[in-house]
């Protein structure tokens, strides 16, 4: 058993099953954790389950709050959690000094509260080692949604990638990969280019009218509006819509229901279809960004 963490104490504040199997793996590094939004059955022996927020917090050098993060009522999203865990200034002001503060993605008060309570805030969302990862169980969390809601194969398809980042590109390979015909929509021409050499048809978002009278299923990424009502209406009530885009996506989704389409909103599929390995995942990223940047602060801190 590793005891690189030993002496840290880390306040891991909600989430679901994912931040259970990094909870014990921070444990099997020697850290001293506090846990506040699962019920003590669910945490497993070595981490202390606590009631509040500000107790989690208290003293606390790390604190990991779950990848979706907070909304902007600043209440911490918490599965399991039998009351709404809020994060309040007294909370913050009570970790330990020049702590580091770990989250998916931050909303604009805890970027105001970084400065002004002196915390290192390390937004993790878009990192590559954590993203790309991250990927491969929100494909096959779409793919799985594809099958259920379609009454066709995927073999033999015609389907549509909106956006080519990491999940596009993870996205895209497994379509072709089972044999459907897949077309990738996206402005940037280097994109375009990969998914030529992968197999795949390209487009233009200009090109997305004409294409939706023939997809079966169009799967987009893309965070901002794209499949507008201009758009929809062009497309065959057997279309199916994937959209795991952050919230609200990138469709019209009510243009989709006037229109009789089959859109469904669907984020955060890691931790929905596969916790086990998406908890994995954080467990083998996040103590090595722990370790990397409480080194930063103090340059001795893991090689006493």
């Amino acid at each position: 058993m590793s005891s690189v963490l030993s002496g840290i104490k880390i306040a891991v504040i909600g989430g679901d099953e994912r931040e259970l199997i990094l909870t014990a793996e921070l444990v099997k590094m020697g850290a001293t954790v506090a846990v506040a939004g699962f019920p003590k059955e669910m945490v497993g022996h070595g981490a202390f389950v606590v009631n509040s927020v500000i107790e989690a917090c208290k003293d606390a050098e790390v604190v990991i709050l779950p990848l979706p993060g907070t909304n902007e009522e600043r209440f911490v999203r918490a599965v399991y959690a039998e009351n709404v865990l809020e994060l309040t200034p007294e909370a913050i002001s009570s970790l330990s000094e020049n702590a580091l503060v770990i989250i998916g993605s931050a909303r604009q008060f805890l970027k105001d509260w970084a400065s002004m309570y002196n915390f290192t805030l390390l937004e993790i969302g878009e990192m590559d080692e954590l993203a790309v990862l991250n990927s491969i169980p929100s494909a096959e969390g779409a793919l799985q949604i594809a099958m259920e809601e379609t009454r066709i194969t995927i073999h033999g398809s015609q389907t549509c990638v909106i956006g080519f980042g990491r999940v596009g590109i993870t996205m895209a390979r497994i379509l072709k990969a089972m044999g459907s015909n897949v077309t990738v929509v996206a402005r940037n021409r280097g994109q375009l280019a990969r998914a030529y050499e992968m197999g795949c048809r390209k487009a233009e978002y200009h090109d997305l009218q004409q294409m939706m009278n023939y997809m079966d299923i169009v799967f987009n990424t893309v965070p901002s509006i794209v499949l507008t009502k201009e758009i929809l209406k062009h497309a065959r009530q057997e279309t199916v819509i994937i959209d795991l885009a952050s919230q609200p996506g990138g469709t019209d989704f009510e243009a989709a229901n006037i229109f009789g389409i089959k859109a469904i909103l669907a984020p955060g599929l890691p931790g929905k279809v596969a916790p086990l390995s998406a908890g994995k995942i954080l467990a083998e990223v996040i103590p090595g960004l722990i370790i990397k940047e409480l080194s930063k602060i103090d340059e001795d801190l893991f090689s006493r």
